[in-house]
């Protein structure tokens, strides 16, 4: 294959891509709204007409892109599945997305991948015409590794906003228990933390807040954060919470004893953590310092006995 060949096909194949496009938004176009289609049975009613007008796109890439990328995410979310763990995951990291939406940006990721080992594979395919064929399979490798990463991304924001949690639990248990031992109600103690505290449970307490102030009973919203989080020390806090509330248990004392063991937890976490990087500091030891020191111990008798054979 030549330049000029390369080139004649790389031109072909974007004129094809733009044609497709073209074709796919002018069909998209004429298929009429459902309000459009009813509208004219509807004329005894005409306020129906002007609440609603039918969404525009904000941007022109996105009205152009917007339903390759939404079948896209739709062909990506059959072949992969677990939407549940997906939805799962989001809530756990307290991001405000759909799974749709969260389908559509790991298709971005994928063509982001595509597109970078494409132009490499481009560049190669000019210096060897005859490795074409395993370079279009790397492309595609590399859309299949776009969309796992997003995934690990994904799961790894979810680990990160959980140890976060675990971090700030203590401190969050302990002044609702001091809030409570001093006489407030379970509803405006959790008010007075969320209040003077920042960070993710302090979020998750608000949407509780949220949920009681609404008229929702306390013990149910402290059930659905138990629902709702991937910890299952939150889950017994909820619980607990629940449980006092409904009970008249003395919740202070639910709340330092959790406290105490959540600091308990981790203290042994950092004692393993501990015993863990002392194995991994041992790697340098013996594969760095060990071999260097063996070298100069052993190299001046070495060079003493080439001089005495000598």
């Amino acid at each position: 294959m030549t330049a000029y060949q390369a080139w004649g096909v790389l031109v072909g194949g974007l004129a094809g891509l733009g044609i497709v496009l073209v074709v796919a938004r002018l069909a998209s176009m004429r298929r009429a709204d459902l309000s459009v289609r009813v509208m004219p049975y509807l004329r005894d009613v005409p306020q129906l007409g002007s609440r609603r007008r039918p969404e525009m796109p904000r941007s022109a890439a996105r009205g152009v892109f917007g339903p390759m990328l939404r079948s896209a995410a739709e062909a990506v979310e059959r072949v992969l599945g677990g939407s549940t763990s997906v939805r799962r995951r989001l809530e756990r990291a307290d991001i405000d997305k759909s799974v749709h939406e969260f389908r559509i940006e790991q298709v971005l990721w994928g063509l982001t991948g595509f597109a970078v080992t494409a132009a490499l594979s481009l560049i190669r395919a000019w210096q060897a015409p005859s490795d074409t064929l395993p370079l279009l399979l790397l492309t595609l490798v590399a859309f299949a590794c776009g969309v796992i990463l997003c995934d690990n991304h994904l799961s790894s924001a979810a680990r990160k906003r959980e140890q976060l949690i675990m971090l700030e639990f203590p401190v969050v248990a302990e002044l609702l228990a001091l809030a409570v031992a001093a006489g407030e109600s379970p509803a405006v103690a959790l008010g007075r933390v969320v209040q003077r505290t920042n960070g993710a449970l302090s979020s998750d307490l608000s949407r509780v807040l949220a949920e009681i102030r609404t008229g929702t009973p306390v013990g149910r919203a402290f059930d659905g954060l138990a629902l709702r989080s991937g910890l299952p020390l939150v889950g017994r806090f909820a619980e607990g919470i629940a449980v006092a509330v409904e009970r008249g248990t003395p919740l202070a004392d639910v709340l330092h004893a959790q406290a105490a063991d959540v600091r308990e937890a981790g203290r042994r976490e950092l004692i393993e953590s501990g015993a863990r990087k002392e194995v991994l500091m041992m790697v340098p030891v013996v594969f760095v310092v060990l071999p260097v020191t063996v070298v100069f111990a052993f190299w001046p008798g070495l060079i003493g006995l080439r001089l005495v054979t000598q």
